[in-house]
């Protein structure tokens, strides 16, 4: 494996364990090469603008790299983009346009919608038709091994060639969702899966020496991983939907051809689906996130293009990517989320939590989080608390949130070690006067630092809280925070006079517009809901 350019000063984490599809176990995490950590995430065919449920993947993944990385791992993550495929075929031919374009156009809204929610640790993103030569020496090596045949222009993987066909799924070659059509005339079995299809006429098509066509899916990616990772790796990942027949075709094609395990542990998100009519938890919801969990996903709840899925950047817009990045963070990835805009603004008065204490913390210590140095390693981040009563806490949450993410990168449970972090924190502010700076002893202060040294360290763990929220126009922003005080200072006028009636009237209209006023004992602040 190609070392990864990223690098950590710990030691990898000795108490790991991550489950595996393959095995249904949770196992420990040992990885190819000591110290290094080869992950491949299966990333979205570009016919269309992105939705919700392609971040999914990807949000999840960024907060596992950033956690490996901090464990002392050095981290290679490989995000491939399917180019050429029969959809993005169609809908060139439906908008009258290159293919080409319509894969360009949607790889950077793709790419620009993972900006938004964070994702910054991507290591490389291949695209299958910068690939072509690779994946036309797989499919060579797969026929001179005899696991392959040339049909009509056509290349197929013959599964009745690999005993082992279906291990990760727990189906058989009988159940395998081949193509319909020519190409099932040309196959010896109907479980068989194109590893090569010969062009129509006025598809885009390469030369080969089975004729003029292009990749099937599957090969793309065991021909990107094996460039990029090498012929076994240590992570795959993606959503329970391509369990079968995707990865399950990976495995066959990339193990038939190097005669040793492809990937070290398959880790599948849970996938995304909207809200039920009914109570979201109810009967049919358990039933269907059981069925996801068996790798039994149905088209009808997914979340997907085909179901009108789609305006992720208007989304974004009203929502924040920190909010969505969150949404989909605070549960275990393995299971299903339920997608409603209302749970998203949940997910928003929950982080208005935190930028309530960001606030209170600055105004103590005049220090802005979001200026913090961030803790590099996970060593680095220890605390020997000396018997100080905060510390000792801070340390508990602390190893706390660690064994939740060691625990099959349990983000779901991490969080809510976060919450009782900053539960604790306001409770010692609050013990300690600290609000007033002016009245506060240096002892209280250092021991605050520290804690909230260790807030930033976890947060920054989930790509958290790395920009204030706000109007991104500097000067924009300054003239709604004199607007903002010229309002405070009428409200308290109107109530010195006792004119509670226009007092309440400027609370709530800052407050209908996104606005919230904080009266504390040195005046009255305000921030920006989101």
């Amino acid at each position: 494996m190609e070392a990864s350019n990223t690098s950590a000063s710990a030691s990898p984490s000795a108490t790991l364990r991550v489950y595996s599809t393959l095995s249904k176990t949770k196992e420990p995490f040992v990885t190819v090469v000591p110290g290094q950590v080869g992950i491949y995430l299966c990333g979205p065919t570009v016919y269309k603008e992105a939705h919700i449920g392609h971040m999914v993947g990807p949000v999840i993944f960024d907060a596992i790299k950033r956690y490996l990385t901090h464990c002392g791992y050095k981290v290679k993550w490989v995000v491939n983009i399917t180019d050429v495929d029969d959809k993005l075929i169609n809908e060139a031919n439906r908008r009258g346009v290159a293919m080409s374009q319509v894969a360009e156009e949607n790889t950077a809204d793709y790419l620009a919608n993972l900006r938004s929610l964070g994702v910054d640790q991507i290591d490389a993103m291949p695209k299958a038709t910068e690939h072509i030569e690779e994946i036309k020496s797989f499919v060579s090596d797969l026929i001179d091994k005899g696991f392959a045949y040339a049909s009509g222009g056509d290349v197929f993987f013959d599964v009745a060639k690999d005993s082992q066909y279906g291990k990760l799924s727990n189906r058989s070659a009988d159940e395998q969702q081949g193509e319909g059509g020519e190409a099932a005339s040309k196959k010896r079995s109907p479980g068989d899966f194109a590893l090569w299809k010969s062009a129509k006429p006025g598809e885009p098509s390469w030369d080969s020496p089975w004729g003029p066509g292009r990749p099937g899916w599957h090969i793309e990616c065991s021909a990107m991983s094996r460039r990029l990772l090498g012929e076994t790796f240590d992570i795959h990942g993606g959503g329970l939907d391509l369990v079968f027949p995707h990865h399950e075709n990976e495995m066959a094609q990339s193990e038939c051809c190097h005669g040793k395990p492809m990937v070290r542990y398959w880790l599948h998100n849970g996938l995304m689906r909207a809200a039920s009519a009914g109570k979201v938890g109810g009967r049919s919801d358990r039933e269907q996130t059981d069925k996801e969990q068996a790798g039994e996903a149905t088209v009808d709840t997914k979340i997907s293009r085909s179901k009108g899925a789609g305006g992720l950047a208007d989304l974004i817009r009203r929502q924040t990517g920190e909010r969505l990045r969150f949404f989909l963070l605070r549960t275990h990835y393995r299971t299903t989320i339920v997608f409603s805009e209302e749970g998203i603004q949940e997910a928003g008065v929950a982080l208005d939590t935190f930028h309530r204490f960001f606030a209170r913390w600055k105004r103590a210590t005049g220090k802005d989080f979001y200026q913090l140095p961030r803790i590099a390693s996970r060593s680095e981040g220890e605390i020997d608390p000396q018997g100080d009563p905060l510390l000792t806490e801070v340390a508990e949450r602390r190893r706390g949130y660690l064994a939740k993410m060691d625990d099959d990168f349990n983000t779901g449970g991490a969080v809510s070690e976060l919450f009782e972090l900053l539960r604790v924190l306001n409770r010692y502010m609050d013990q300690h006067g600290l609000d007033q700076p002016a009245a506060a002893s240096a002892e209280p202060l250092r021991s605050l630092e520290r804690g909230v040294a260790a807030l930033r360290e976890l947060t920054a763990l989930l790509g958290l809280f790395f920009q204030a929220p706000g109007l991104p126009d500097t000067e924009d922003q300054a003239l709604v925070g004199k607007l903002v005080e010229l309002l405070i200072e009428l409200r308290t006028e109107s109530r010195k006079k006792k004119d509670f009636a226009t007092a309440d009237r400027v609370r709530q209209g800052l407050a209908s517009i996104g606005i919230q006023l904080e009266d504390r004992k040195d005046g009255t602040g305000w921030r920006i809901e989101r």
